[in-house]
């Protein structure tokens, strides 16, 4: 039986129950509330069992309610922070019957589930706040991330943007098999949230596992001001200047061991007032200087700076010189010439650990919740200022997760790439990952090129297949192939969806070509005074080659221009290519190159995320085709390709004449005039 299945189906029935049930309220957070508060009588129950009287009737609705009330009246008196004195069990006696029925079904005490982290994303999955930035971080992601920073008892933790607290839940179980005791993590465990209800989930979170109060607050990490401690999170005090407070920890940055975190992203999304922002390095422009290929910090500030970007700078300045800091970061900020400027500031104050590339259905919650965004498990070590340790060009470890238990819906599978990558880890630290695959490999750091970080850029098994070419074949660049002019390369045009449906002229999107041709019936069509505008700049001619640049799974997808398909436009996100005649090869065996397995892995490793859309941009100039050393084979292949695209040529003309031979009979020219 998969455990997290079976529990979170038991909360699924709480919910739909409660839904159904409950009179005065069916929002989610209150629903959430009152089985948050049965699940910690149902834990107080099963750790103090001397304290309550044995009920030997299941169906005692009476007797199960009592004990209920007497277990929460007591809770109120341990945690007052989460559970106030005047605060109730608002549920009915038969609700909190019918309740611990299904909690009986759950397992509650267990090392690899977090009971609070299943019941939040069944209550609240579907309003996880993505407007925000604020996406729940699924449990196998959290343990992968803190088995690779590998907390140690004793240890200072914090997450400055912990959200609903699952990295602290995960790191104090971390900590708690460790050896810690509770007062230890306790002692050790920070988290802070701007929302001082995602705040008081963090804290309830925390003390679940402790049965004690946790030191989890409602602040804003960037400003680096807290208002108030996070306890009750249905009840937030009034926000005003006498119960502001001071963090209970030494000096306050600079000072924790460790960092642990999914800050929100987004480029939308307004991080800091401009006061704020002028307080960090990366909220001000950067230039790149040609001369040491550095980047220059610039008086001005930046018009506006994703959050993703002050909080990498915060978390290196909350650790000491030789902390860890492990974080969820979207790709884009690891890997687009955007934030190259953030990559090099990391490189300046850190030692890059690890790079782990996460599914893009990570943080799909469900067919309509969460995001595609691509994000990336970092680890992070700070720089300790000694020039013989930092300055070394140690290994970085790398991974790529094809699957993450989860499928594009949202829906649990039973593929989870995570494990097997935490696996890997371990026996690279110990020198022991003597082979390198796409869920673990190692790269020196100098090999890091243009600011690029994403793992899969670097994935050795994209030019694997090369290595067995060597003998048979070529190894042309197409960055020379284009800087020499054998290639040329221009892209297309947006035309803005007004314009879709005004003529008859095909506007080609990458989803209507398939195979190497261009569909027969395109979905968008333009007037005729919109492609005279662009033809002559999108200059198709027979030959082309049009090649997918921008967008998800159909880059580098090719189709080639016929006689039949000159008279077209095409959309921005293509490459128009198209072969010189000092080009070595033609047309034709540039198409059978491009749509070779060697060169699709390479495509796969060059497209980097901007965002929720992917690009290959300018690394098409850094693809290898492998050509055959045989010249009769190459021309061999060449026939193969153009005979394939006469065919589908002819079939394309034969499936048009059957439509109007069906309507017309033998009068075919009567119909076309």
């Amino acid at each position: 039986m998969n455990l997290e299945r079976d529990s979170k189906a038991v909360y699924r029935q709480i919910r739909n129950y409660l839904v159904g049930r409950f009179l005065g309220a069916t929002r989610d957070e209150t629903l959430l509330q009152e089985t948050i508060k049965c699940l910690f009588c149902k834990l107080y129950f099963q750790q103090n069992p001397s304290l309550f009287e044995p009920i030997h009737d299941l169906t005692h609705v009476d007797a199960i309610a009592r004990r209920y009330h007497k277990a929460f009246g007591q809770l109120r008196l341990l945690l007052p922070r989460l559970f106030p004195p005047e605060q109730p069990l608002l549920l009915d006696p038969h609700s909190l019957a019918q309740i611990d029925i299904l909690l009986n079904k759950a397992d509650l005490d267990t090392p690899v589930q977090d009971p609070f982290g299943d019941i939040y994303e069944v209550f609240m999955g579907s309003q996880i706040r993505g407007q925000e930035g604020q996406f729940f971080t699924p449990g196998n992601a959290i343990a992968l991330l803190v088995a690779l920073v590998n907390p140690i008892p004793g240890e200072t933790l914090i997450d400055p943007a912990c959200g609903a607290g699952g990295f602290l839940s995960g790191a104090a179980h971390h900590l708690k098999a460790a050896g810690a005791s509770v007062n230890q993590i306790l002692s050790t465990v920070f988290g802070l949230d701007k929302d001082h209800y995602l705040a008081g989930l963090a804290a309830t979170r925390l003390s679940l596992l402790t049965l004690k109060s946790a030191q989890v607050f409602c602040a804003d990490s960037l400003a680096w001001e807290l208002e108030f401690l996070a306890p009750n999170f249905s009840n937030p005090p009034e926000k005003s200047s006498s119960n502001s407070q001071s963090f209970p920890f030494p000096n306050q940055v600079g000072e924790f061991d460790i960092v642990l975190t999914n800050p929100p992203f987004g480029s939308r999304i307004v991080a800091a007032s401009p006061q704020v922002q002028s307080t960090f390095e990366l909220g001000y422009r950067w230039r790149l200087e040609k001369n040491s290929q550095s980047f220059k910090k610039l008086a001005k500030l930046q018009p506006s700076v994703p959050p993703q970007v002050l909080f990498m700078e915060r978390c290196l300045s909350l650790v000491r010189p030789g902390g860890r800091i492990g974080m969820v970061v979207p790709e884009s900020l690891i890997s687009s010439k955007t934030y190259r400027y953030v990559v090099d500031y990391i490189q300046a104050n850190s030692i890059i650990k690890a790079v782990i590339g996460m599914p893009d259905v990570l943080f799909k919650i469900s067919g309509k919740g969460g995001t595609h965004t691509k994000t990336c498990l970092l680890l992070l070590q700070k720089k300790s200022g000694n020039p013989a340790e930092d300055d070394s060009n140690p290994s970085i470890f790398m991974a790529e997760a094809q699957w993450c238990g989860r499928d594009s819906r949202g829906q649990p599978i039973d593929r989870d790439d995570l494990p097997e990558i935490a696996a890997r880890y371990r026996d690279y630290e110990r020198g022991g990952l003597t082979k390198p695959s796409q869920l673990g490999y190692w790269i020196t750091g100098d090999r890091i090129q243009n600011g690029i970080l994403a793992p899969h850029y670097y994935n050795p098994a994209a030019i694997s297949d090369l290595f067995y070419l060597q003998e048979s074949h070529e190894f042309i660049s197409m960055g020379e192939l284009i800087s020499t002019g054998m290639i040329e390369v221009s892209s297309g045009d947006e035309v803005g969806k007004v314009a879709y449906g005004t003529g008859n002229i095909p506007f080609i999107r990458t989803s209507d070509i398939s195979n190497w041709e261009i569909k027969a019936d395109p979905k968008h069509s333009v007037s005729e005074e919109i492609y005279q505008s662009l033809a002559q700049k999108q200059d198709l001619q027979e030959g082309d080659i049009l090649m997918v640049r921008d967008g998800t799974y159909l880059i580098g997808t090719c189709a080639l221009i016929t006689a039949d398909d000159t008279h077209i436009l095409y959309q921005s996100h293509f490459y128009k290519l198209r072969v010189r005649e000092t080009c070595p090869f033609c047309s034709y065996l540039l198409l059978a190159a491009l749509s070779s397995v060697p060169v699709q892995k390479q495509i796969l490793a060059k497209r980097l995320t901007q965002d929720i859309i992917d690009s290959l941009g300018n690394r098409i100039e850094e693809l290898i085709l492998p050509i055959p050393k045989d010249k009769a084979r190459c021309e061999n292949i060449a026939q193969m390709v153009k005979r394939t695209i006469q065919h589908r040529i002819e079939a394309r003309k034969l499936a048009r004449q059957a439509c109007l031979e069906l309507v017309t009979g033998c009068d075919l020219d009567l119909w076309q005039k």
